[in-house]
């Protein structure tokens, strides 16, 4: 008899520790809205720098119309809660490279090593805001060109000679793909021991609130008046042979 209920007792351990283990990644995958996001593999890199309680962690691509349409309230939520935002490229390819998505985000990174954080910043709100009118890499071209000329910026030639600056984008979706990405723009809100992946930028606001509270930071309760937050369909991350105004 005691052979016997110490085999239902160590049966019993067995199924509670595999479900353990199945329950495991669902504890730890958090989205907003709850039931969204994509099923993340890595989350080495969802962490704040250090000193920082909270941080946003955004991957993007610069032809991608859902990240244009993110980027402006990403950006007023950062700096109405003065919390860091990490930044990664994560090119398309496909129809966005025709678009001349490698060429922007080279010229980003270029702004960013060569100039200011602050700048490149201005170039990528730049290029989203027109990102209509831009159907080509020779649009790219003659947008780029006119940046540089208004902000007074002496343009290069060939702004990566040696290729630095496209490893390091590489690098960025290399990063994204190791993590799991299937979308862009990818957000993730995240402290040293939690994360989300925000999914609809509505809920971007709330999101931050609430790992504040749990870092023990302070919070805002409400988006500041005239912050615009949008509901973002994400594009493909995948090469894609849709129209560009399908993203």
């Amino acid at each position: 008899m005691r052979l016997k209920n110490m085999k239902l007792v160590r049966s019993f351990a067995v199924i509670a520790f595999t479900s353990a283990l199945v329950a495991l990644p669902v504890m730890g995958q958090r989205a907003a809205p709850a039931g969204s996001g994509d099923p993340i593999k890595d989350t080495s890199a969802f962490h704040p720098p250090a000193g920082a309680k909270v941080a946003v962690i955004e991957w993007q691509d610069l032809t991608c119309p859902a990240c244009a349409h993110a980027f402006p309230v990403v950006h007023q939520a950062v700096a109405h809660y003065k919390i860091p935002l990490i930044q990664h490229d994560f090119l398309l390819g496909g129809e966005h490279g025709v678009f001349g998505d490698k060429e922007a985000a080279i010229w980003a990174r270029y702004l960013q090593d060569k100039v200011s954080p602050e700048m490149a910043d201005q170039y990528r709100g730049a290029v989203f805001a027109a990102q209509s009118g831009i159907t080509s890499r020779d649009d790219m071209q003659a947008f780029t060109r006119r940046f540089f000329s208004t902000h007074g910026l002496k343009m290069p030639f060939v702004p990566d000679p040696n290729g630095e600056l496209l490893k390091e984008v590489m690098a960025d979706r290399a990063l994204g793909e190791k993590a799991g990405l299937q979308h862009t723009p990818m957000i993730i809100v995240c402290t040293q021991h939690e994360w989300v992946q925000v999914t609809d930028t509505t809920l971007l606001y709330q999101t931050i609130d609430e790992l504040l509270a749990h870092a023990g930071g302070a919070t805002t309760g409400a988006k500041p008046a005239g912050a615009k937050a949008t509901s973002v369909k994400p594009a493909g991350a995948k090469p894609a042979s849709a129209s560009k105004a399908a993203h």
